[in-house]
């Protein structure tokens, strides 16, 4: 049985980190489950992780050089507004997700569709939770590109992300940590902002 107090507060960790990354979560209930909490979650802009490799700044900088060298504060504005946006760019980002699948549940659209290639019991073997049903929290450009959190979780407060890429469809599964952990990979736009500045800087200086 999960303590309440103890509930409560997991929950708020994690609303206070989705806050920080620009996430919505003011439809957010604690009597609700995770994938009714996880489906009230907004983001208007992609998500960036910590290993980050600055795509696309070199091109940003070369096109707004003058702004750069003239109005640096406007300079990084302007960045930031492009980049935490739902522009169509490839800049290695990560997009917010918050769909289900229900590969093993009969009468669901995703029944069978694993047929022949993934058995629920080996799902079972590494995934925690009663029934293996799935709700996608994000899709990423990079290895593994989906991740999902099981529904049925025993810690709905802060249950653990599951990773799994497209090649390998749940035939290789990665336990990824609990959710309070796996959002910590995530910069806020501050820290964004601080890994650009020192890119630029000490390629092009002040």
């Amino acid at each position: 049985m999960i303590n309440k107090k103890n509930y409560t507060e997991m929950n708020q960790n994690i609303l206070n980190k989705l806050n920080s990354l620009g996430g919505n979560t003011d439809d957010v209930n604690e009597d609700r489950s995770f994938v009714e909490n996880w489906q009230s979650v907004k983001f208007t802009h992609y998500l960036y992780d910590k290993e980050w490799d600055v795509y696309g700044i070199d091109k940003f900088y070369e096109a707004n050089i003058n702004l750069y060298q003239t109005n640096e504060k406007k300079f990084y504005q302007d960045l930031l507004e492009h980049y935490f946006s739902e522009h169509e760019f490839f800049y290695g980002q990560d997009f917010y997700k918050n769909w289900l699948f229900t590969p093993f549940k009969p009468g669901s659209k995703d029944f069978g569709e694993f047929d022949g290639l993934v058995e629920e019991n080996d799902v079972k073997a590494i995934v925690q939770g009663t029934e293996m049903d799935f709700i996608c929290i994000f899709y990423s450009y990079g290895f593994p590109d989906h991740f999902f959190v099981c529904s049925t979780d025993p810690n709905q407060s802060n249950p653990i992300v599951y990773s799994t890429d497209h090649e390998v469809y749940f035939q290789e599964i990665e336990n990824e940590g609990t959710l309070e952990e796996f959002l910590d990979k995530y910069m806020t736009k501050q820290e964004f902002l601080d890994v650009v500045k020192e890119y630029l800087e000490s390629k092009f200086g002040k």
